[in-house]
């Protein structure tokens, strides 16, 4: 590796994140400071500061909210919906299933388009791709019309019917409207999304047109901030599939950063699986806002198109399988009209924040709790950089603990053992709901919260054993630097096992393989290129598919034959079952090309002389009752040094909390593996 820096930034929604990689020592520093909601690159710039040598930062990859949270709080663009006569009325009817059943009152989701900025084009593409009734470009020209005329449409959505099969009345709608509309950014279904499902496709490029102008205008300033830095043009930004991209490429499909922030934990476990070598790892990735739940499994995370922004408003890119919930650091407490405690999903985020921050909160929240409960040291908050007020903290958990006739440090256990099951359910999803058993894992906490409650969560997942990695707080970051560029390109191809085609679909495979290829090329990314092959396929008749790899060059004949016996291994293996001779569907063809990095190097810790000495003891809260629990500096602890709890491990982002009846044992690469009291590991 050249000696030259790499730095990764997480823009989150309390903290944004810094990981720097320093090639010359081998070295790698972290730090965080307040996200600046309003504009989030001030919080950036701010942190930047902090870097001494920018002319030596090799690259910057970067991961954001900003089309997050546009689609969230549904801050984006007025989007024209344009499609194929008779078809405008699809985001509108959406699927056939209802979120409640038995609600009569229960309301649809709305999409991201107004019905008012509908049209329809008079065309028609057949499923097999021919041409039904030709391209009228005069409708198309009347539509480009009342768009100007409108003169609020900021943005547009073209998607034709089967327009993933057959794209030249698509293609040649975006091309009109491109012309008579220049000032406006159009989105494609065939370029952000060629896949069956017109519902789902019509969503999927809506939700990208709509977040284009903002994505488009932030990235420019973060640009343009950059720029004066001389860094602008080293800059690549996160997708939601955990690769990265150029900022161009990121403004072009925004809805690839439909998940950007969350997936930097996922690849840094990926890491974390390869060193260690444990293969099969939970990640609990909690913030201040939010706790993020994925599974790497054999080594490889999960990457899915079933994803909803909302319910019933998919967006279906490629993205690494997230599992997201209201409930961090910040989540307020709060008493519900039956009397009941609650735990979020609202949050206090940045501003005003906890009211130990002292910044104008009053509400109490899940970090005030383990302020009272003597978890965090107010004292040594982000190393000691910023004070907490345990006053008002105390002061505002005495307030919950007033409603619910409790003593304060009741009502913050209380609290925290909420907050424990709603990040429990999060974890079942991303386990038990996907047929995975919690003891073929290990529990990886991340996030500036996350390590303060991996220990109870190990207590009530039935997960064995839980690792808390190197730079906890910053762990996304971190996973920044260590990423790959990566594309990826699906498109329907729909063949059955009966009547297979594979000179067709050998074609199809090896454009999908090319496109994905030149996007890197295009983006700069030219060297160390690999491919993934693969098909999405089920039974005849089934509604979803399975993801089988193709490790052949050539799709013919004889590799068909293997694509389909490899099917049935597969099937058995997840369901339990398989159904020889059965005909076999392939809808989905996928092509991953990945421009491999080079990676900062990992450095081990000298093996330990000696037993772990802890820097002091405090009065900690635990169910049995207030313990005084030693503090241990982790930037003291060496290569097998175990402690026993109960004990606190404190670190300038994070603190890990271990119950009298648990331990931790320090492995070579600094992380703590913790288990039951007494077990070896």
């Amino acid at each position: 590796m050249r000696d030259e820096n790499i730095l990764g930034i997480d823009i989150g929604g309390t903290f944004t994140d810094f990981v720097l990689y320093d090639a010359e020592s081998k070295s790698i520093e972290n730090w965080k400071n307040l996200t600046t909601p309003e504009n989030p690159i001030d919080g950036v710039m701010e942190g930047l500061t902090q870097v001494t040598s920018m002319n030596r930062v090799r690259k910057v990859r970067l991961g954001t909210t900003i089309a997050t949270n546009a689609l969230l709080t549904r801050k984006g663009a007025k989007v024209a919906y344009v499609t194929t006569q008779g078809f405008k009325d699809v985001p509108f009817i959406q699927r056939g299933d209802r979120r409640s059943h038995y609600d009569i009152g229960w309301i649809k989701t709305k999409p991201f388009v107004d019905r008012q900025h509908c049209y329809e084009i008079a065309e028609r593409i057949g499923a097999t791709g021919e041409e039904v009734l030709p391209l009228d470009e005069g409708t198309v020209r009347e539509v480009a019309r009342q768009i100007r005329q409108d003169g609020t449409v900021e943005a547009v959505a073209v998607c034709t019917l089967f327009s993933y099969v057959n794209p030249a009345h698509e293609d040649r709608i975006a091309e009109i409207l491109a012309e008579e509309l220049p000032h406006l950014p159009i989105s494609s279904s065939f370029q952000v999304l060629p896949k069956w499902k017109e519902y789902d496709r019509a969503s999927t490029t809506i939700a990208d047109a709509f977040l284009k102008p903002i994505v488009q205008k932030s990235f420019k300033e973060i640009k343009g901030c950059l720029d004066d830095l001389g860094i602008g043009d080293k800059v690549g930004v996160i997708k939601s599939n955990g690769g990265e991209c150029s900022i161009r490429g990121a403004a072009a499909t925004p809805v690839q950063m439909a998940l950007s922030g969350p997936t930097g934990a996922v690849v840094a476990t990926r890491v974390v699986a390869e060193l260690t070598g444990l293969k099969n790892l939970v990640v609990f990735d909690m913030g201040g806002t939010s706790t993020d739940c994925a599974t790497v499994v054999n080594g490889a995370e999960n990457i899915t198109t079933d994803f909803e922004i909302e319910w019933g408003i998919p967006i279906q890119v490629p993205m690494i399988d997230v599992h997201t919930i209201g409930a961090g650091g910040g989540s307020l407490a709060w008493i519900d009209k039956g009397g009941l405690l609650r735990m979020g999903p609202q949050s206090a985020t940045s501003v005003p924040g906890p009211a130990c921050y002292g910044r104008g909160g009053t509400e109490a929240t899940v970090t005030d709790a383990n302020v009272v409960l003597g978890r965090i040291n107010p004292d040594f908050f982000l190393g000691g950089k910023m004070k907490l007020d345990a006053a008002a903290a105390r002061a505002a958990v005495a307030r919950v603990a007033d409603q619910l006739g409790m003593a304060v440090d009741e009502a913050a256990m209380a609290m925290l053992q909420i907050a424990n099951n709603n990040m429990l359910g999060a974890l079942r999803t991303v386990l038990l709901q996907r047929g995975l058993d919690p003891r073929d894992f290990t529990l990886l906490s991340s996030g500036g919260a996350g390590p303060v409650h991996v220990c109870d969560l190990l207590e009530i997942s039935g997960i064995p054993q839980g690792l808390v990695p190197n730079y906890p707080g910053q762990f996304s970051a971190f996973g920044f630097i260590m990423t790959n560029a990566r594309v990826d390109k699906h498109r329907t191809v729909q063949q059955v096992s009966n009547r297979f085609d594979a000179a067709t679909t050998d074609e199809a495979l090896r454009t999908l393989v090319e496109s994905a290829v030149n996007e890197l090329i295009e983006q700069g990314y030219r060297d160390n290129i690999q491919v993934q092959r693969s098909v999405e396929a089920r039974y005849l008749g089934q509604n979803h598919g399975l993801e089988l790899p193709i490790d052949a060059q050539v799709i013919d004949e004889q590799s068909a034959k293997q694509m389909w016996a490899k099917f049935h291994e597969i099937h058995h293996a997840r369901f339990g079952f398989s159904i020889p001779g059965e005909i076999i569907e392939l809808v989905t063809i996928k092509a991953v090309a990945i421009a491999t990095a080079e990676k900062p190097e990992i450095s081990t810790l000298p093996i330990v002389q000696g037993p772990a000495e802890s820097a002091s003891s405090r009065q900690v809260r635990f169910e049995q009752g207030w313990l005084e629990t030693p503090v241990y500096d982790r930037g003291t602890l060496l290569q097998d040094h175990l402690i026993s709890g109960p004990a606190i491990i404190e670190e300038s982002a994070s603190v890990t909390i271990l119950r009298p009846d648990q331990q931790a044992r320090v492995n070579e690469y600094g992380y703590l593996l913790i288990t039951a009291a007494g077990e070896k590991n």
